[in-house]
């Protein structure tokens, strides 16, 4: 399974012996899963079958489930609801009055008025109206993942290239590291140089305190994490199951490393002007990949 956004839209319309059923599907951005429901009194019943067979499509988000059906008068099932009918053509008509509006009623905006075409809206569905509705509904499913997917197939393919910028950077963060322990050596030559005044200096005790900065300084260790932290990112996004969570704590984790790297670039001179420019760059590339991946499910 490819990675799926948490954005995504189906509808899907059935028509049946008793009538026409539309099911409506959104989706947006959600830590879990939330489901909303509208629908008709007389389909309430289904509510917990309809939760079940979105689940087996869906993991996290927040969707909206629109469900309609109109009863076909033609079936037998759908009288004419005469008081409400009645009551909206006063209405109409009252309000066409009160405000000396010009205008007639029109039947096909006053049937899809909820109740119109139902002796009360509290009528048992059927068998055949249960399936239909259930059967539309994991078809609804099955096109808002498609949805889904063509949307998270263009995420992870952004993300992958962030991640291919993110080792470039990271790559040449480890050429500068190796040349870190000698620009120590003379910047603490120079430092000592100006305190002591022409004094002479100990080889051996400046091999020490130069190899003392450059371990305090090292980023060996947090580049090596951020590189395996791409990798498993690429990994993520080609394996199965749910990514965005695991996605989030993983760039978290990036994150962190980043600004370790950055914390660490003090007393390089132009090496560390150019670490930190670098480290920067990663800290954005990974701040961009996590944007996308709040969006995956």
């Amino acid at each position: 399974m490819s990675p799926r956004s948490m954005t995504g839209f189906a509808r899907v319309r059935r028509n049946i012996e008793q009538g026409e059923i539309v099911v409506t599907l959104k989706s947006v951005n959600h830590r879990g899963l939330d489901m909303q429901f509208h629908m008709p009194p007389e389909l309430d019943a289904l509510e917990n079958d309809l939760r079940a067979a979105v689940k087996k499509g869906v993991a996290r988000g927040h969707l909206q489930v629109n469900l309609t059906f109109t009863r076909s008068a033609a079936a037998g099932a759908a009288p004419l609801n005469r008081p409400l009918l009645d009551a909206y053509l006063r209405a109409f008509r009252e309000a066409a009055d009160l405000y000396q509006l010009e205008g007639r009623p029109d039947l096909n905006a006053a049937f899809h008025v909820p109740g119109m075409l139902s002796a009360g809206g509290d009528e048992e569905p059927g068998e055949e109206v249960v399936e239909a509705v259930l059967a539309a509904t994991a078809e609804a499913v099955a096109l808002l993942n498609e949805f889904r997917e063509r949307e998270g197939a263009a995420m992870a393919q952004e993300m992958r290239q962030r991640c291919q910028n993110l080792r470039g950077l990271v790559t040449r963060m480890e050429e500068i590291r190796a040349g870190a322990v000698s620009a120590f050596h003379n910047r603490l030559r120079e430092k000592l140089a100006d305190l002591l005044q022409g004094a002479g200096l100990d080889p051996q005790r400046l091999a020490q305190e130069a190899a003392l900065l450059a371990d305090r300084s090292d980023v060996a260790e947090e580049l090596i994490r951020l590189r395996t932290h791409a990798a498993q990112v690429d990994a993520l996004l080609s394996g199965e199951g749910e990514a965005g969570k695991r996605l989030d704590f993983l760039l978290q984790e990036m994150n962190r490393e980043s600004n370790t790297v950055l914390s660490k670039t003090g007393g390089l001179g132009d090496l560390g002007l150019t670490m930190t420019e670098l480290a920067l760059s990663a800290k954005s590339e990974i701040d961009k990949i996590r944007e996308q991946a709040l969006n995956l499910e």
